[in-house]
């Protein structure tokens, strides 16, 4: 039960940051035009987008782990068996969060290096 909320929530996660970012293209589409008119390729301009939309979630991660190995500080007596900051535990969480970050906000900084940049100057 608990790992199918923790699943759901993961996913709702990553669909909100999907959301986010495609968001922010939309409202950037004119600067990406003048970048891309202006002798931009695709590849900075995918790099950009993707750490627009990863640096929230980079910032999320550094202090959820900072809270984290404070925390355990004060459960280490109800653990058994285990210690209380395992490296293997943690690079499995910082995996599993960054995996679906990672590849919804590849969606849409992918769209933002595909732009025109003759439509996206005479959108508005």
């Amino acid at each position: 039960m608990v790992l199918s909320f923790a699943g759901l929530s993961l996913l709702l996660a990553a669909v909100g940051l999907y959301g986010v970012l495609s968001y922010l293209v939309t409202q950037r589409t004119q600067e990406i035009g003048i970048r891309m008119a202006l002798g931009a390729e695709r590849v900075p301009v995918l790099r950009l987008m993707l750490l627009d939309g990863l640096r929230p979630a980079l910032v999320g991660l550094v202090f959820g782990m900072a809270a984290s190995v404070a925390i355990t500080r004060l459960i280490r007596s109800v653990l058994y068996g285990t210690s209380p900051v395992d490296a293997t535990v943690f690079i499995l969480v910082i995996l599993t969060l960054l995996l679906p970050s990672t590849a919804a906000c590849l969606v849409p900084a992918w769209r933002a290096a595909r732009i025109e940049p003759m439509k996206a100057l005479r959108s508005e």
